[in-house]
């Protein structure tokens, strides 16, 4: 399976298939608005504007999982992305990447790129999956690697 096979919560509602984002290289993040990794959402814009027109996208997946650092509701979330940080990429609806009601793409994510000793969980706030044209991923990197080190795989995909 393939992460454009899956669908997703959209923020407003409704499910969206990842089959629109079908041959880009994506970055995948859970997020949190209230987290001390809150900052690199500026990092993650950078790069999704940097590289959009290349075939590029940011993905950002709100959770409440660590820290209940993501309190907020769709709406609320919405408004703090955008007005702290600029935000222009899909921010979806709050979801679970750990446990029993995991959604299923961050199952397939931490089953595709395990972490530190075969671990499959996602440890924190902003864990980032790159995936590339083809739907598979590619690497897995820790909350504290900031966006701007991704630059030389990102472009290495692109």
């Amino acid at each position: 399976m393939r992460i454009t096979d899956l669908s997703v919560k959209a923020a407003g509602g409704g499910m969206v298939s990842l089959s629109d984002h079908a041959g880009q290289v994506l970055l995948i993040v859970n997020t949190a608005s209230k987290c001390g990794f809150t900052p690199q959402y500026e990092g993650l814009e950078a790069l999704h504007r940097r590289y959009g027109a290349r075939g590029f996208s940011v993905l950002g997946f709100p959770c409440n999982q660590f820290g209940a650092q993501e309190p907020g509701d769709a709406a609320e979330i919405a408004n703090f992305c955008s007005t702290s940080y600029d935000v222009t990429f899909p921010v979806f609806a709050k979801i679970d990447v750990n446990g029993a009601d995991a959604d299923p793409l961050f199952v397939l994510l931490k089953d595709e790129a395990p972490g530190l000793l075969g671990s499959k969980a996602v440890k924190w706030n902003f864990t980032k999956f790159l995936v590339n044209r083809e739907g598979r991923v590619v690497r897995r990197y820790a909350p504290t690697t900031k966006p701007e080190e991704l630059t030389a795989d990102i472009e290495e995909l692109l």
